[in-house]
């Protein structure tokens, strides 16, 4: 069955209406099932869809058409569209790198798995147009220029925006949570602080300094008492 028709069902009525094919010959070309073209023959299906002339928008010759008329065994060939090939997802192209910049992909690598080993091979290989072979020369330390490789910040060395760097880094953080409370991996939001009977301070001792400003303001006190009696 042909799964390129632009508007199939739509393709189908117009079909059943201007033709003579059989639901079988109309099914294949439009990658339906010859009961679903039967019922938009009854009137069950399709009910509110316009027809589409595939001959119109490219899709089906008039002698390809006339043929499988003449003959119900014949199965229609669809013609290559203009339109369907513009509707189709374009790939996209791989990163290219300037020739100048090729030499520092080393040093992003080697960031990245510093400062973010949760970035997966696959992420890192496509925001720095690398490959996994390079990775894990990186990784290894058996890279042929592995002596001068230093983590260098991909933003800096120009391999790739802040924007994206930050968005491959959001995304690996969080599938990286989302593993971990999978496993029943739960880390601290903050520092903890240790007890005082690890760090040796005792939570009713008050410091000596206290005490002795008491005895200090007690003793001048006593002395100005001491001079009032004495007047």
């Amino acid at each position: 069955m042909s799964t390129d028709i632009l508007m199939p069902k739509a393709t189908a009525v117009w079909l059943v209406d201007n033709t003579s094919l059989t639901f079988e010959q109309i099914a294949d070309f439009c990658g339906l099932h010859p009961l679903e073209v039967k019922g938009i023959a009854d009137g069950e299906v399709a009910r509110d869809i316009r027809g589409a002339d595939p001959i119109a928008n490219g899709q089906l010759s008039r002698e390809e058409l006339d043929a499988a008329e003449k003959n119900p065994k014949h199965r229609l060939v669809a013609l290559k569209s203009r339109h369907a090939e513009y509707l189709k997802p374009q790939k996209k192209a791989p990163r290219y790198t300037p020739v100048s910049r090729r030499q520092d992909r080393p040093d992003a690598i080697a960031w990245f798995l510093r400062n973010h080993p949760e970035v997966a091979d696959a992420q890192l290989a496509r925001i720095l147009g690398t490959t996994k072979a390079t990775i894990d020369q990186v990784r290894n330390r058996t890279h042929w220029n592995s002596a001068n490789i230093k983590p260098v910040d991909p933003v800096t060395l120009g391999l790739s925006t802040q924007l994206e760097l930050d968005a491959v880094v959001k995304k690996a953080a969080e599938k990286k949570a989302r593993d971990d409370k999978r496993k029943g991996i739960v880390e601290p939001e903050g520092p903890t602080l240790m007890p005082a009977s690890e760090t040796g301070v005792i939570e009713n001792e008050e410091p000596a300094e206290a005490h002795a400003g008491e005895h200090t303001a007690q003793s001048v006190f006593e002395d100005h008492d001491d001079h009032d009696d004495e007047d």
